[in-house]
């Protein structure tokens, strides 16, 4: 298949058709669209559609020491530390935050009516926030048990938030403004006393301030499944999450600088190494906390985002090696509409009832491996479909 065959315009993937503006000037030309910002969306989305499930059934079905340790990456940590499927989420705001420069540069610099983009901003955050709690059950009407928060809803307010300062703020002080936030966390949660135990520092699951902060604050349900002593995604953890979508709006700047391909690359490459080696070292005074989004944890994930970026955007390109990121695309340029669709449409009743015989005439852990197979299969003809429609959920 031909490099350019599969590709959208930038217009159909990363925004909406941009309103009209009274202007006798002309409209600069629109930055090239990244196949690998789409692709490493895409990357990521395949772990949250089922490619978790398919790891982990292949690790059982291997059976040894080694695929069991393999296969926990898979999960998330309990508490304190961090594995591959810790990096689902932050990698997926740091992706939104890298497509913002490519949407609002031309905002930015105040050339162009600023009031367009954040009407355009704030209809974005407003309708994620529909669909959030939509995905969530507010349409059971059981408000007590109701859970407030979530993916889609951190998702809008740091997109939100995010598009608005960059908006407002310079490359540098953008920077700035990054560190204070992590440094600012860190004396939040390490300096102020926990109110259940009187100790600074204390990031224990039960008794953290951030959690203290949700169980009094927050209204609805804390769910047990979300560590229940507070929320994975609750109040005082979504700053820094802004600070995570930043990092991937600082990669956008710096992929939209007039540097050469090579050097884009081997910049993020080099940043994203000194993140994550940053943030273990800093994880030895400040765990690596996911559930609290601790600020070791905010660049040990973005350090690896920064890579994955690099590292996309090397191959696909740079080097123009493209055929292989096809799968990728279809999924990511549809990320929302999947996780959406993945609480709408029942895909494991559909796989049921074409594989069922199939099934039950295999071993569990085959059964399995078929399933998820399955389950992937359907929800990717269902983005395939869609795509060849040009059909994009617009948000």
């Amino acid at each position: 298949m031909p490099d350019q065959g599969f590709q959208p315009t930038r217009d159909e993937i990363h925004e909406a058709p941009e309103e009209a503006v009274a202007t006798t000037a002309e409209p600069p030309p629109k930055p090239p669209r990244l196949v690998s910002i789409d692709a490493l969306r895409g990357f990521d989305m395949f772990w949250i559609m089922g490619g978790d499930a398919l790891a982990r059934a292949l690790c059982r079905w291997w059976g040894t020491p080694e695929a069991a340790t393999l296969g926990e990456q898979f999960q998330h940590v309990d508490w304190e530390g961090f594995r591959f499927y810790d990096l689902i989420f932050p990698l997926f705001l740091f992706v939104v935050g890298a497509v913002i420069p490519f949407s609002l540069k031309k905002y930015q610099t105040g050339e162009h009516p600023r009031k367009h983009a954040l009407a355009r901003t704030a209809r974005r955050v407003a309708l994620l926030l529909v669909l959030a709690f939509l995905y969530n059950g507010v349409q059971t009407w059981d408000f007590a048990e109701l859970r407030y928060v979530g993916v889609l809803q951190r998702i809008a307010i740091c997109y939100g938030v995010a598009a608005v300062i960059y908006m407002f703020i310079r490359t540098r002080g953008l920077a700035i403004l990054v560190a204070a936030i992590l440094l600012g966390y860190w004396a939040l949660l390490g300096l102020t006393p926990a109110p259940e135990t009187g100790v600074r520092g204390d990031y224990s699951k039960e008794t953290n301030l951030a959690g203290w902060v949700d169980r009094q604050v927050l209204p609805g349900k804390i769910l047990k499944s979300y560590y229940g002593f507070g929320d994975n995604e609750g109040l005082l953890s979504t700053i820094p999450a802004v600070a995570t979508t930043l990092l991937g709006v600082l990669a956008g700047e710096w992929l939209l600088s007039a540097r050469g391909g090579g050097a884009k690359a081997v910049g993020l490459l080099a940043a994203g190494t000194v993140a994550v080696a940053a943030g273990y070292a800093w994880g030895e005074v400040f765990p690596i906390i996911k559930n609290l989004w601790t600020s070791s944890f905010v660049l040990v994930s973005g350090g690896f985002s920064l890579l994955l970026l690099g590292l996309f955007y090397l191959v696909i390109d740079v080097w123009k090696l493209r055929g292989w990121s096809f799968f990728f695309v279809v999924i990511g340029v549809n990320a929302i509409t999947i996780y959406m669709a993945g609480r709408i449409i029942p895909f494991g009743t559909i796989r049921d009832f074409f594989l069922s015989g199939t099934l039950e005439m295999l071993s569990p852990p085959v059964a399995a491996i078929v399933g998820a197979v399955g389950t992937l299969v359907l929800k990717w003809l269902f983005l395939y479909h869609l795509y060849r429609t040009k059909t994009f959920l617009r948000v």
